[in-house]
């Protein structure tokens, strides 16, 4: 398939080609803050500023890793955390949705559980562990369950909030226009709840690995949340903090991957 040749003007191309080089600047100075974070904390416990053995330091981290890695147990790990917050997440998200339509769709529904809703939302979720545990068991369905519960709530609110500030007028229009509420919904609730829908899935994104881990913390046999909870039992804090900078690195890399959603969605909607 041949592209066509785009010819920008000489205002455009300088435009485009500033844009870039901001962008190379940014990356330059976040990878920059990184490394003089992990340098900074490297000195502090090389020179025992502060106990290596309370702070840990990025070269211990990194030979933790790696054996970790050696001893085969690394990925599994991993795995089962991304599994569980991944599988948490995409429930919570599609039932928070499916949740908010039907609220939007039924104003009396709306008014009689919007008040449980926000109780809900108050809840301490870790307050619920022990019934977890004896409805779910103690394996991965806990920890699913879980992650279920703290983002679903998120999920319907945003949501429902964005479906009810759809703009009014254009409603109206639509109406007067013999549009059924299906019709309404589709074509103008649903595209104009975009950004909001976005913006749920990065606010998620977080919310899913707290509940993971935090179901982990509850009951669990592996997993990231495991190894935290093991590695501070143990006084094994390099442990913690390998563990800990993993799953910043899982969260960065999920948030990501809704940004490029974010992306691919813009450029569908402007194309």
């Amino acid at each position: 398939m041949k592209h066509e040749n785009v010819n920008y003007s000489k205002e455009h191309a300088d435009y485009l080609k500033k844009c870039r080089r901001h962008t190379l600047i940014v990356w330059a100075f976040r990878l920059g803050l990184l490394a003089l974070l992990f340098g900074v904390w490297e000195l502090i416990t090389a020179l025992e500023w502060v106990d290596p053995f309370i702070m840990s330091s990025p070269s211990r981290i990194g030979k933790t890793i790696a054996s970790l890695y050696s001893e085969g147990t690394l990925f599994y790990h991993i795995g089962v955390t991304l599994l569980e917050t991944i599988v948490g997440f995409i429930i919570a998200v599609v039932l928070g949705c499916a949740i908010a339509l039907a609220l939007w769709w039924s104003d009396t529904l709306r008014k009689i559980l919007e008040p449980y809703i926000v109780v809900l939302n108050a809840l301490p979720k870790i307050a619920l562990g022990p019934l977890i545990i004896i409805w779910c068991g103690t394996g991965s369905k806990a920890i699913i369950f879980m992650t279920v519960l703290v983002g679903l709530i998120v999920a319907i609110m945003h949501m429902l909030s964005a479906f009810i500030a759809t703009d009014k007028n254009k409603i109206l229009l639509l109406r007067s226009m013999g549009a059924s509420k299906m019709q309404t919904l589709t074509k103008l609730v649903i595209p104009s709840a975009l950004p909001a829908f976005v913006s749920m899935l990065k606010v998620n994104v977080g919310m899913a690995w707290i509940g993971s881990i935090m179901g982990e913390y509850i009951v669990s046999r592996a997993g990231l949340g495991y190894l935290i909870v093991y590695g501070g039992q143990t006084f094994k804090l390099d442990l913690v903090m390998s563990a800990t900078c993993i799953l910043c690195l899982l969260a960065a890399g999920m948030y990501f991957l809704v940004v490029l959603l974010e992306k691919l969605l813009v450029k569908n909607a402007d194309s």
